[in-house]
């Protein structure tokens, strides 16, 4: 029997690679006669890039850069010389995982960081960025990533608006961009398909995660709102609110003002770089799994695109997380992780732990 274990991260606790060791060692000890592979899968989350990295066997770049507040944070993206194009995850310096959860303020939080980062590739020759845009911790437009590309933003007064400031969307009055890097093109991988703009937008949706209350919600909406005319009207071109422009506060957005920026949902985007369909077709059965199954997962997330295939194959696919959206929907079983408490120091031994268990206790294949 074949066995195709191909988990995506579980949220803050396990990354899919550590979640692919877990589950190979369950498998191999309950069924020692099977041939088990392990290809951790990604979405456009935390860790797209660094899994592609990998897999495409890139030159890992790491070098110094700043987090969400401006503290020193080491980063890293994987660089492909022949086709002069970086492999970044926002994650990576600019994440919400770096942060503690008294700590979010998405007035403060900045991307200027991730902008570091990409100015370090222009400099190894770089002309196309991949930005894998999962586990933000700004709600920023992008502007960070402009300012540390050189962008300058001054206020109504032409004074500079330094990184970092909470004041940035409130005060930004003018834009000053950089033409030399006009050539610079995007590639965004995101796992959501939320607009920036409406009931289902970045703000409503995200904000709270990112640390904005709801007492903040408008004046927050109006701001954004602002700065993207301005954003937009520097760059002479009409701005229209697109798919994805939702996901990590408006990367997409702001970049699109100045770049040539595509966006590419995450998970289509890794299995063709992986040739997973070809994976699931020599496979006999396959084991997937995240931290939790939810509504957000059916609209093209890695488990859930990954079920799409084995259906067109007819393989079995098997389903590990927590939450019941899981049930119904085609996968062979379904076994259900126990609750996490998060105020446990050890929460994410406990995680891991539970992933174990939970598998030596369901899975039957």
């Amino acid at each position: 029997m074949k066995v195709l274990i191909a988990p995506n991260a579980f949220k803050g606790t396990i990354s899919a690679s550590d979640a692919a060791e877990i589950i190979g060692q369950i498998v191999a000890s309950k069924y020692p006669n099977s041939q088990v592979k392990k290809i951790p899968i990604a979405d456009g989350g935390d860790g797209t890039c660094e899994l592609l990295t990998e897999y495409l066997e890139l030159e890992k770049i790491s070098t110094w850069s700043l987090d969400p507040f401006g503290r020193p944070a080491f980063g890293s993206f994987g660089y492909d010389f022949r086709s002069k194009t970086i492999y970044l995850d926002v994650s990576t310096v600019s994440g919400i995982g770096l942060l503690d959860s008294s700590e979010l303020n998405p007035r403060v939080a900045s991307t200027f960081g991730t902008g570091k980062l990409i100015q370090k590739g222009i400099e190894m020759g770089a002309e196309h960025v991949i930005l894998g845009l999962g586990g933000s911790a700004s709600i920023d437009l992008g502007l960070g990533i402009l300012q540390g590309l050189g962008f300058v933003f001054l206020d109504s007064l032409g004074k500079e608006i330094v990184p970092f400031s909470d004041h940035l969307l409130k005060k930004l009055a003018y834009v000053q961009s950089k033409p030399k890097l006009s050539k610079l093109t995007f590639t965004c991988l995101c796992d959501v398909r939320n607009t920036f703009f409406g009931a289902t937008g970045a703000i409503p949706v995200f904000g709270p995660q990112k640390g904005l209350s709801s007492d903040q919600m408008d004046s927050f909406s109006e701001d954004a709102n602002r700065i993207i005319q301005l954003l937009y009207q520097k760059a002479k071109k009409p701005f229209e609110d697109c798919t994805g422009f939702g996901a990590a506060g408006g990367i997409a957005l702001g970049l699109n003002a100045f770049f040539s920026t595509e966006i590419k949902f995450g998970a289509s985007y890794f299995f063709d770089q992986v040739a997973m369909e070809n994976e699931v077709q020599s496979s006999d059965v396959v084991v997937t799994g995240e931290g939790r199954f939810d509504q957000q997962s059916k609209e093209g997330k890695g488990c859930f695109e990954l079920l799409q295939i084995c259906k067109k194959y007819q393989k079995p696919c098997y389903l590990v997380t927590s939450g019941e959206e899981g049930q119904d929907i085609g996968f062979e079983s379904v076994m259900k992780l126990p609750e996490l408490d998060f105020s446990r120091i050890d929460y994410k031994k406990k995680a891991a732990e539970n992933l174990k268990l939970t598998l030596e206790k369901k899975l039957t294949i």
